[in-house]
């Protein structure tokens, strides 16, 4: 499964080159206050209002690297039918849709009621059926007993912490203490992220806003320091694969008039974190190269390199 077509495995992209990326001269992130908070004023994220955006999520968002995911869970010594599997802001639900048809039961948890609304919407069947469990909470202090789960998948979701390079991401290292806190020895983690490569180059539309790109790649940690955060808590690092055949918002990603449409860009927070001004900025240049007939040459040029370094990365440890 691992080697299959479309998934690149161990690319020199993931190691070394990834932590050089991150040290470009790029701003310093501007700490703003959360934008949502769950019961107890936890927040959920720094910068994008899940509770609103959860309406239009699914329309440009797509869970690409199932298999990758479900490789990932076969590794552990349980059959994969057997499974207990935490889903760590697990959003509108659909890594769990893609998934519970092969494990034995899912706990999802996500901060944002919006978020979990739709996620028991899409899966009603199953949690009917006691396939899935939906928890309102934060990945910094789970819900759950210790030693309860046998794996916990977390897709696209630390940037959201407001963790910086500067203070070497504390909020970022409890959550993983947490993932080994509940999990059962010989768990399995499976850590869905982008490489400071994947972040430079794989999102066409981050070059209409090169501040903003700058910003929102330093709340992205370096593959490396994952790696060793997950060392530090007692995880082994087993590999890291990137599907390189499929883009996180599926057609609608090659739209170059997609930035004009407010439900177009809740499927990326990245427009969530820019000032009015870089938005407006922004959608300014949309609007110019189109009117030049530039438009579709800009998206070509700025999606060159996606097609082999993809746009994610799952990066694959167990514990102890």
């Amino acid at each position: 499964m691992f080697g299959a077509p479309g998934c690149v495995y161990e690319n020199e992209m993931f190691w070394g080159q990834d932590h050089l990326e991150f040290l470009d001269r790029a701003p310093e992130i501007q700490q703003s206050p959360a934008t949502n908070s769950a019961p107890g004023g936890s927040s959920m994220s720094v910068f994008e209002k899940y509770d609103e955006t959860s309406r239009h999520y699914d329309k440009t968002r797509v869970a690409i690297g199932g298999e990758i995911l479900l490789g990932c869970l076969a590794r552990h010594a349980k059959p994969l039918h057997e499974l207990s599997v935490l889903d760590a802001g697990c959003g509108t639900g659909a890594y769990s849709q893609a998934i519970i048809g092969r494990v034995g039961h899912i706990e999802a948890l996500d901060m944002s009621a919006g978020m979990l609304e739709q996620a028991r919407a899409k899966l009603a069947a199953e949690a009917e059926a006691g396939r899935i469990r939906f928890h309102q909470g934060s990945i910094a202090a789970l819900p759950l007993a210790a030693d309860s789960v046998d794996a916990v998948t977390i897709n696209q979701v630390v940037q959201h912490l407001g963790d910086t390079p500067e203070d070497g991401f504390p909020r970022l290292r409890q959550v993983v203490a947490e993932f080994a806190r509940v999990l059962r020895p010989g768990g399995v983690l499976a850590f869905n992220h982008c490489s400071q490569t994947q972040m430079r180059d794989a999102f066409w539309y981050y070059r209409l806003c090169p501040e903003g790109h700058a910003t929102i790649r330093r709340r992205f940690v370096p593959l490396e320091v994952l790696r060793a955060i997950f060392e530090d808590a007692g995880f082994v690092n087993r590999g890291s694969f990137a599907p390189v055949d499929a883009v996180c918002q599926g057609d609608a990603y090659f739209d170059g008039r997609g930035p004009l449409d407010k439900a177009w860009r809740d499927g990326d927070s990245f427009w969530a974190h820019l000032s009015a001004a870089e938005l407006e900025a922004a959608q300014d240049r949309v609007r110019d190269l189109d009117a030049e007939g530039a438009l579709d040459a800009f998206v070509a040029e700025h999606d060159a390199r996606r097609p082999d370094i993809g746009q994610i990365t799952f990066l694959f440890a167990t514990l102890g």
